[in-house]
């Protein structure tokens, strides 16, 4: 039988042995000592989600990788939001008092609306309408079928729809 980290005492050692040396990896990228450790965490999230692929001797390959994906994932949301609050910005400077008011209303529901979906169904709409990722890379990120993906983009949707009628 091969070898994996989904034993604690093949798993601790692991996190003891690779958690700062990564920290500072990441650290290095983000510039950012709490978004460091939050990746780094994270990082280690994913290999125990996935202990049973990873052998103890790729488990640092396969926290680097990780934690510089999720490096990525963050500076394009980053980007994303940026890009969105700027829009948002030059919109509010030409707009009506009413009309400002209205938004920000509309606004609150759509967000209100993404806070109450069911906790899946609230990540897969985030990352394909905010960080833009179609479904297949999706599917492979949360390591779940392409069904599973659009079901609960579905739900997604209809507490969207809800929240716009409402």
């Amino acid at each position: 039988m091969e070898e994996n980290v989904c034993k604690e005492e093949a798993y601790r050692p692991l996190f003891y042995q690779l958690m700062d040396g990564l920290r500072n990896y990441l650290f290095f990228h983000c510039r950012d000592a709490g978004l460091a450790e939050d990746l780094a965490q994270e990082a280690f999230i994913r290999l125990w989600e996935h202990c049973k692929k990873v052998a103890p001797a790729k488990a640092k390959a396969f926290l680097y990788r990780v934690g510089y994906n999720l490096f990525l994932d963050q500076m394009k949301h980053r980007k994303v939001v940026q890009h969105f609050q700027s829009r948002q910005q030059a919109r509010h400077e030409q707009e009506n008092p009413e009309f400002a008011y209205l938004g920000k209303e509309f606004e609150a529901r759509i967000w209100a609306a993404i806070d109450s979906m069911p906790e899946k169904s609230r990540e897969v709409f985030l990352m394909n309408r905010i960080d833009g990722l179609p479904y297949r890379e999706i599917a492979e990120r949360l390591d779940i079928g392409l069904k599973a993906v659009e079901k609960r983009m579905s739900i997604a949707l209809d507490v969207m729809r809800k929240a716009v009628k409402g």
